[in-house]
This record gives C-alpha cells, sequence and structure tokens, in this order.
C-alpha cells in the first residue's frame, strides 16, 4: 500500500509532515529549484553557518500556516460576528479546502527567486517583472496545474496565487476579504508565517539568537477579530473588516516578534560585509549577462539556480578575460570593499544627507571605481492590529495596549565603502576634513 503520509526532519520544527498531493509539489521541478536557491545569498561569507536555503524555508513556512489556520479558524475561537462575515468557517469542507490551498500556496510563495534571492533583482528581470510575478507564472503553469487540478478536490490556480502573494503583489487579482485575511497569514504585515520562520531559521543557522521568540504562544494566541476600538470609540482608519489579531495575553509574543525582526535587520540583514557582498555580487552580476535579462520563459528560468553563478563567478576569478573578473575576486578571495564611513545619530542631525556627501568626497578625491555607496531603510513601529481584552468582549489597539511597538525604531544604515588598497589612506583622509564633507554649506549672500 503506497504511504499517503510523508515526515520531514527540520531543525526548527521538528517534524514536517505532508500528505501525497502535497509530495507532488514538493517533487515538482520548481519546488524541487528551491534546493539550489540560498535563503541570505552571500552572507555566508560572514556567517558560515548560514548556508540554508529557500527549500526547507518554504517547508517551514507550510508548517506554520496550516498551525495558525486551524487556530483562527477552530469554530469555538470565532466570534459569532466574524462566523457571519466568513461563512467558509461554519462548513467543514469549506475549512479543508482553504487549508489545502494555504498550504499549497505557503510551499510555492518563494518559487520564483532568482538565484541568489534578491540581489539585483530590479536589475536583471526584465521591466514589469519580480520575483512575484515569476512565482504567479510557475503557478500557473501546465507542470503545476495538473498537480492542482487532479488533487481531491480539485484546487483553484488562481486562489493559491492569492494566498501566495496577497492583495499588494496579486494587484490584478480581486481579492475578496475571506481571501485577504487569510492571505495575512503568510504574507501579513503583522504576524505571517514568512517573516515567522525566515526569523527562527536564519537566527538558527546564522548562530546568532536575534530572531528568536515564543512562536508558540504568538499562534496559540492569534484570532480573528474586527479593527480595534480607539478613545471615544472612534476607529483609527476606516476599515471595517476583521484581521489577525492576538489575545491580549499574547501581546509580549506579538512584541518579540517585531523586535526579533528589528534585531535581525540590525545585526544580521544590514551587517556592513553582507552589505558589501551583496553590492559586488550584483556588479559581477549584471556584468556576466552583459545586455541580456535573466529569462521569463518558465524552462530557462528553471535551469537558473546558484550553482551555476557560483561556477561562473569561479571561473571569472581565476580568467581576467571574463565578464566580471574584478567583481568575482573580491567574491571569492575576499578582497571586498572597506567600511569608510557609517551613518550615525550625530552627524544625521548636522546633515541628513552625511552619508551621500562622504560618497561624492570620496569619488572626487578617489574616483568612481573606488568607492560605493549602500543606503538601506524599513519603517520602525508596525502597523496596528487588533488585541481581544481579558474579558474576550472588547477589541483594543495594540499601540495604545503596547508600551514597546511603536517605540520600535526605524531600521536606516548608510554605508560609504572604498577599496581595500586605500582604505587606511582613505580614513586619515576623511577624519581629518569631515567637518568640512558633512557640514552644510551656507548659501552665498548675493
Amino acid at each position: 500500500m503506497a504511504k499517503t503520509s510523508h515526515e520531514i526532519r527540520d531543525p526548527i520544527h521538528v517534524f514536517i509532515r505532508l500528505d501525497s498531493q502535497e509530495r507532488k509539489v514538493l517533487d515538482s521541478r520548481p519546488f524541487q529549484r528551491l534546493r539550489y536557491i540560498h535563503q541570505l545569498a552571500l552572507t555566508y561569507l560572514l556567517y558560515p553557518g548560514a548556508t540554508h536555503r529557500r527549500f526547507e524555508h518554504s517547508l517551514g513556512v507550510m508548517e506554520l500556516a496550516s498551525r495558525v489556520f486551524d487556530i483562527v479558524t477552530d469554530p469555538a475561537k470565532v466570534s459569532d460576528a466574524v462566523k457571519e462575515l466568513f461563512p467558509p468557517i461554519n462548513s467543514e469542507d469549506e475549512r479543508r479546502y482553504w487549508r489545502r490551498v494555504l498550504r499549497m500556496a505557503a510551499l510555492c510563495h518563494d518559487i520564483g527567486h532568482l538565484p541568489f534571492s534578491h540581489a539585483a533583482e530590479e536589475e536583471l528581470f526584465p521591466p514589469g517583472w519580480d520575483h512575484e510575478r515569476m512565482t504567479m507564472e510557475l503557478i500557473q503553469s501546465d507542470e503545476m496545474k495538473e498537480i492542482w487540478e487532479n488533487a481531491r478536490p480539485p484546487l483553484s490556480s488562481e486562489d493559491i496565487v492569492k494566498l501566495a502573494l496577497g492583495p499588494k503583489k496579486a494587484k490584478e487579482l480581486q481579492f475578496d476579504d475571506w481571501e485577504t485575511m487569510l492571505s495575512e497569514i503568510i504574507v501579513g504585515d503583522s504576524f505571517g508565517v514568512d517573516r515567522m520562520d525566515y526569523l527562527l531559521r536564519d537566527s538558527y543557522h546564522a548562530g546568532v539568537a536575534y530572531g528568536r521568540f515564543d512562536h508558540h504562544r504568538l499562534i496559540d494566541t492569534l484570532r480573528i477579530l474586527p479593527p480595534p476600538l480607539y478613545p471615544y470609540g472612534n476607529q483609527l482608519d476606516n476599515s471595517k473588516e476583521p484581521s489577525l489579531g492576538v489575545e491580549k495575553g499574547g501581546i509580549h509574543s506579538a512584541e518579540a516578534l517585531l523586535l526579533a525582526r528589528y534585531f535581525m535587520f540590525t545585526q544580521v540583514y544590514c551587517h556592513h560585509v553582507r552589505r558589501i557582498y551583496d553590492i559586488h555580487l550584483k556588479d559581477f552580476l549584471i556584468d556576466w549577462l552583459g545586455e541580456t535579462k535573466y529569462p521569463t520563459d518558465i524552462d530557462a528560468f528553471l535551469k537558473l539556480t546558484d550553482n551555476e553563478i557560483t561556477s561562473d563567478l569561479r571561473d571569472a576569478c581565476l580568467d581576467a578575460e571574463r565578464p566580471g573578473h574584478i567583481h568575482a575576486d573580491r567574491i571569492i578571495n575576499r578582497k571586498h570593499f572597506k567600511l569608510l564611513y557609517t551613518r550615525n545619530p550625530t552627524d544625521f542631525k548636522i546633515n541628513s544627507d552625511a552619508a551621500n556627501l562622504v560618497k561624492e568626497a570620496a569619488v572626487k578625491e578617489y574616483g568612481e571605481d573606488k568607492v560605493r555607496l549602500d543606503g538601506y531603510s524599513k519603517k520602525g513601529g508596525i502597523t496596528d492590529f487588533p488585541v481581544l481584552s481579558d474579558d474576550g468582549k472588547t477589541v483594543l489597539s495594540a499601540l495604545q495596549e503596547s508600551q514597546v511597538l511603536a517605540k520600535i525604531p526605524s531600521v536606516v544604515v548608510n554605508y560609504v565603502f572604498v577599496d581595500p588598497n586605500i582604505r587606511d589612506e582613505a580614513l586619515r583622509w576623511f577624519n581629518k576634513g569631515k567637518a568640512q564633507i558633512i557640514t552644510p554649506q551656507k548659501e552665498e549672500q548675493k
């Protein structure tokens, strides 16, 4: 008798279980390709353990998505008002169908990623394309449609796309409130399980503790709730639709999730060495592809993985005549640009454009090819979410209930890097002239 249930060991979730239909997705070409796409690009050059792939991350997102679905659609944990707004909760068959769609969407949410994930995506995809559009194309490809149509019951590829991408990324599709809420489970700004898994998994493999939080407690306290009430009963916005929120007992776990995100961005994702390797990789990929772009033909796209790029990186490093040799040499032989300047609050108060001024001055002094500027910003705080009071009757605002959430800072980094051969000289030059470089120049009197 053929097996109908399959188990995969996982360092984050211990066991991940799939049925035979989900196993067909796992065995498909688009999903197997994720075995060869690093989750964190070249971060393993800085954190040697960070060699994990989008394959296992996608399995983890599926596991967490179904855990959340089981909690938030449990009829015993849903108010009558929410049941009335979302009829599928009242039907066991409907819940079973959407649970299957959600798990498939979670498995497929990353299948459109380029080699090395986000590196140079804007520059190397043709205009109008990004990894979300490629994900949509792959989910609706003939190979995957055959899996959806042969499922019992058959699944809609459009439903899977909607939950995998959400309304912000699948703008051409029409979402009803139920589909919007379910997509929150995967890609939501507050409690998306994509974020939960990558924080836990990236933290584990990088060997840091910053990304850990009590996800078990958080998931157990998640609920579908109406918009929160604010002072005098007014709503902060015009939204009247329910969304994911937490019972009051879970608010500290929610705080921990958002703090974990902040610390992972500041300590890992935006580490200056990681960022400069991303720049060198982008420069290599642009030279490597030349005037061409990444293919959008499905068969050609599926043949491109990190393996091909890594092989060409090594070849280019050994051959000075190959396109991208200089950038490959910087990556393979660890000759990356060194940090000259990093944004700091004191300089920002003097001149908010300090990093750009340092870059321009360094270019004037040493030349364009010796200097790189990098900037990244991610808004602090969070989008408000509803919190169910202890009495189970009142829905409150998380930003009013928590003294932590509204105070989480923005992640803003600005770096100026220089060629390692001139770094010592550049540091002496910069330290000598820093005040003149970043101090705003007064306009000459007319």
